[in-house]
C-alpha cells in the first residue's frame, strides 16, 4: 500500500561506518529502529561531492550537466566574476560578502539552477501535493515566499517552506537557527519546525535538512563526530515523537534517510593557485577535495596544457577535461579517454584504473557537461585538501569533493517504500514514483 506522505532526511556529511556502526551498536536509537522497520544500503553521489552540487542532484535527480550547480565556488562566465557559497567564511570575504550571501541564499535557486532541471518540489507541486522543506538549499519550488531579511527579495520554493529563519511560512515558535552552531542550533531550528509540521499534518513531502554533523567533521574528523551524530537521531526522533511515536510516524509517512556526501580525514594541505601562478588567463576555483581550473579569454594554454601542469602533483588524484567528443582522465601523463554510448554504457580507451572510483564514468561525464564548470576539474588524492579562495582549509579535520570512495559513498535508509536507490541522482526519481509522479525525461533517459 502506498502511504499518503513521505519524508526525507537528509543529513549532511554522513559516512556509511558512522551510521551502520551506529546502528549496530544502538547508539542511534531513532535509526536503529528505523533499520528494523526498513532496508539500508549504499549510494554513490556526485562529483564534485560537495554539497551545493549534491543536495541539487538531490532534488533534481540530475547530474551536474543538468542541473548546472558545478562546485562551491565557481567562475561565472556570463557576469565574468567569482560565486561562492561558503566555503568559509574567508573566502565569503574574498569573494564579497553581500554578494555571496546573495548568491547562496537566492541567487543559486533563481538562476543558476539550470532551467532544464525540475525539482521534486516542482513535479510534486504541479499534480497539487503540498512540498515542505527546511533548510534545505535546493529548494526551488512553484510558490512565492517573502524573505523576513529585508531587501532579501522573494523566491520560489515549497508552499511549506523554512529556511535559517530567513524564510517561514508560518510562525512556528521556532528559535532563531544561528544563535551558536557549535551548539547545534542550526539543527534546533529544524527540529523545532519539524515537529510543528508533522504535528499539523500539513504537507505529502518534507525534506529535513540536518547540516550539523557535517560542520562537526569538517572540524573533528569524521570518526569524531558521534555526539552530534546522535543529536542528529535525536532529531530525526523529534518527528517521531510528534507524530506520537514511531509506530504512529509510519503509518503516515515513508521515511527515506540518506546522506549527500561522506567525508575523510585531512592530513595536508596543497594551495593549487601556485601550480597556475605563471599562466596568464587561468582561474583556480579550488575549496575542500576538489577544483577547478578555468582558461579565461586571454589563456593561451588549452585544457590538454593546463591539466598536464598538474602531473606529478601530489595532492592530485586524477584531472578531467574534454576533448571533442570525448573527455579524457589524466594522471602523471597516463590517459584514460571515454564517452557515453547510451543505456548507462561507456567506451574507454587507455587506463581503466584513472577512474575506478564509483560510478566514476558517469559522475566525471556529468560534472565536465555542466556549462558552468571550469575546463580542467581536479579531484585529490585521500588525504589532501585544496585551499579555498581565503586560504582556509580543514587540516587535521575531515573534508569531502573528490571521486574517492570514502568521500563519495553513502548510507541510505527506506522504509515503507521500494528498495533504496544506488546513486543520490536516483532519490528523486524514487520520491516521484511513491507519488505516481512520472519523473523528468532526463532520468527517465538514464535509466532507459
Amino acid at each position: 500500500m502506498t502511504r499518503r506522505g513521505l519524508i526525507l532526511v537528509v543529513i549532511d556529511g554522513l559516512t556509511p561506518s558512522a551510521f551502520e556502526g551506529g546502528v549496530e551498536a544502538r547508539t542511534l536509537p531513532t535509526l536503529a529502529a528505523l533499520a528494523e522497520h526498513g532496508t539500508v544500503g549504499r549510494a554513490v553521489s556526485v562529483f564534485p561531492s560537495l554539497t551545493p552540487v549534491c543536495l541539487s542532484s538531490i532534488a533534481t535527480g540530475a547530474y551536474p550537466d543538468t542541473h548546472e550547480i558545478p562546485h562551491i565556488v565557481w567562475w561565472n562566465r556570463d557576469e565574468r566574476r567569482i560565486v561562492e557559497y561558503g566555503s568559509s567564511f574567508g573566502a565569503v570575504r574574498a569573494a564579497g560578502l553581500t554578494r555571496s550571501l546573495r548568491d547562496t541564499i537566492v541567487g543559486m535557486n533563481a538562476r543558476h539552477l539550470g532551467p532544464r532541471a525540475v525539482t521534486m518540489f516542482e513535479a510534486l507541486a504541479d499534480t497539487g501535493l503540498v512540498t515542505a522543506a527546511v533548510n534545505f538549499t535546493a529548494y526551488r519550488g512553484r510558490a512565492r515566499h517573502r524573505s523576513t531579511l529585508p531587501g532579501l527579495g522573494a523566491v520560489q520554493g515549497p508552499e511549506q517552506f523554512f529556511f535559517y529563519n530567513l524564510f517561514q511560512s508560518r510562525r512556528t515558535g521556532a528559535p532563531l537557527s544561528f544563535r551558536s552552531r557549535a551548539a547545534g542550533t542550526i539543527d534546533g531550528y529544524a527540529v523545532a519546525v519539524g515537529r510543528w509540521l508533522v504535528t499539523r499534518d500539513a504537507f505529502d513531502f518534507l525534506t529535513y535538512y540536518l547540516s550539523d554533523y557535517d560542520y562537526a567533521s569538517h572540524t573533528h574528523g569524521p570518526d569524531a563526530a558521534g555526539d552530534v551524530l546522535a543529536r542528529c537521531d535525536t532529531a530525526v526522533g523529534a518527528l517521531a515523537e510528534a507524530a506520537g511515536g514511531l509506530d504512529e510516524l509510519l503509518a503516515r509517512y515513508a521515511i527515506v534517510v540518506l546522506a549527500d556526501h561522506g567525508q575523510t580525514h585531512v592530513g595536508e594541505v596543497c594551495e593549487l593557485r601556485e601550480v597556475f601562478a605563471s599562466v596568464d588567463g587561468a582561474l583556480v576555483a579550488a575549496s575542500n577535495r576538489a577544483a577547478m581550473v578555468y582558461a579565461l579569454d586571454r589563456c593561451l594554454l588549452d585544457p590538454r596544457e593546463l591539466a598536464a601542469r598538474l602531473d606529478g602533483h601530489p595532492g592530485v588524484d586524477v584531472s578531467l577535461f574534454r576533448e571533442g567528443d570525448e573527455a579524457v582522465a589524466r594522471k602523471e601523463g597516463e590517459e584514460l579517454r571515454f564517452a557515453p554510448v547510451g543505456d548507462g554504457a561507456f567506451s574507454t580507451s587507455g587506463d581503466a584504473a584513472l577512474l575506478a572510483h564509483p560510478d566514476g564514468l558517469a559522475r566525471a561525464w556529468g560534472a565536465l557537461g555542466n556549462p558552468n564548470a571550469g575546463d580542467v576539474l581536479v579531484s585529490a588524492v585521500e588525504g589532501f585538501e585544496f585551499a579555498d579562495l581565503g586560504g582556509r582549509h580543514h587540516l587535521g579535520g575531515g573534508s569531502h569533493g573528490s571521486l574517492g570512495t570514502g568521500d563519495s559513498e553513502v548510507p541510505i535508509l527506506v522504509t515503507g517504500a521500494a528498495a533504496p536507490p544506488t546513486r543520490i541522482v536516483d532519490v528523486a526519481p524514487f520520491v516521484l514514483s511513491h507519488f505516481g509522479v512520472a519523473p523528468p525525461a532526463y532520468a527517465l533517459d538514464r535509466a532507459a
